[in-house]
């Protein structure tokens, strides 16, 4: 495991760039998920746009008026944080990561360059403000322009992000109720920001940009369709991410022997110990796995701050995530074309989604829920509801279009 690229670029190239540390492996991985599931949507709504399903809208729009005090001390405040936090922990980082572990410590502190902070900000607050008044009209005027669908990827992109980011954070608050209640009692950044539900990010996330869709007058249908093929890819890469650092979303302990069907696999496909993983599992756990130390005799290199393993080993299931997530956006994408009636294809991502989250939860370690004598996990009751959803959806979709 790799719990940040700096570990990654010493074990695979003998490289070690101390402010690597930064670069968490599982952020950078769901960074590029968003990056990808962006530019699939961009290129969806292009292709709509194109055979006349998606229409243009019409916005005014001042030219030569200044964007006033609010744009000038925006970019200040920004350079400030440049100046201030990222030069410090890019010219410290050989001294500040030196004992190993998450840089959070450090990233969350007040240490820092205030007067240098002070300076990059007054700078980048002043060219803002220069290139303002360059290009000011002495009368100021409104124009009618035309907005085209795959100009509002940004935004949609950024209302999915954010309410993502909040619902998966609550939905995992929901699900470890003793997390919240910790941090109140200690509260810090570090400890609030760790934790997320991907199911709540989707639901959240959905309505962000569904409220978004409805403001802009994009039909949501149209949109969902086009966003279903990049939001199963994000998840699949995001699933990487969780493999690669190790995050804990692995399944339950596999001491099963390898089936002969695998046998052209390597071992940890089937049973995998994470060693090295981001949460330096130690000790004991509910599941059934312990976590051990790696000391010299085993096969793993020491990653100084990390340096745990799990005994046994379990099923790696973000990778299964990973390649199921692969081959249902393959399948997605060559019927996207063929499946014109809208929010069929975004029906049939909803199953799909469903019914790979919820088998695979059956050798995952989550939390269970008790009701009415049933246990299940609230990704279980949620990919039920998702699947079923889905199929409602495809059901109303194909009636609709026969009447």
């Amino acid at each position: 495991m790799y719990p940040n690229l700096y570990f990654l670029f010493q074990d695979l190239f003998g490289i070690e760039i101390a402010a690597l540390k930064l670069v968490n492996s599982f952020g950078l991985m769901v960074a590029l998920a968003f990056v990808a599931a962006s530019a699939l949507l961009r290129r969806e709504l292009q292709r709509k746009e194109k055979d006349g399903v998606l229409p243009t809208t019409e916005k005014t729009v001042w030219v030569g008026k200044p964007e006033g005090p609010l744009a000038w001390v925006s970019s200040g405040l920004l350079g400030f944080v440049l100046g201030w936090k990222v030069l410090w922990l890019l010219v410290n980082a050989s001294d500040l990561f030196q004992g190993g572990g998450p840089p959070q410590q450090h990233l969350f502190s007040v240490a820092g360059y205030p007067v240098l902070g002070v300076l990059v900000g007054v700078v980048m607050g002043w060219l803002r403000w220069k290139e303002d008044v360059k290009q000011q009209l002495e009368t100021p005027e409104q124009k009618t322009v035309t907005v085209h669908p795959w100009e509002r990827t940004g935004n949609v992109t950024l209302y999915a992000a954010v309410g993502g980011v909040v619902g998966a954070k609550l939905f995992h608050l929901l699900e470890y109720p003793d997390e919240l209640v910790a941090f109140f009692r200690e509260p810090s950044l570090q400890s609030f920001l760790g934790g997320l539900t991907i199911y709540g990010g989707l639901i959240v996330g959905g309505l962000a940009v569904a409220w978004y869709a409805r403001r802009v007058k994009i039909p949501f249908l149209h949109l969902a369709d086009a966003t279903a093929p990049g939001l199963i890819l994000a998840y699949g890469i995001g699933r990487m991410g969780c493999q690669i650092s190790g995050d804990g979303d692995w399944g339950i302990p596999n001491v099963n022997p390898k089936p002969d069907w695998l046998s052209w696999a390597p071992d940890w496909v089937w049973s995998y110990s994470f060693p090295n993983n981001v949460n330096a599992v130690y000790g004991p756990r509910p599941a059934g796995y312990t976590g051990k130390l790696i000391t010299e005799n085993d096969p793993w290199p020491i990653f100084e701050g990390f340096g745990t393993y799990l005994d046994p080993g379990v099923y790696p299931t973000s990778f299964y995530e990973t390649m199921m997530a692969t081959a249902i956006f393959a399948f997605l994408w060559s019927m996207r074309k063929r499946w014109t009636a809208p929010g069929f294809l975004f029906g049939i991502y909803l199953m799909f989604n469903g019914i790979e989250r919820f088998f695979i939860e059956k050798i995952r370690v989550n939390a269970e829920m008790d009701w009415l004598g049933m246990t299940f996990t609230q990704a279980e009751l949620i990919s039920t509801l998702t699947f079923l959803g889905g199929l409602a959806l495809t059901i109303w979709v194909s009636r609709r279009q026969k009447g």
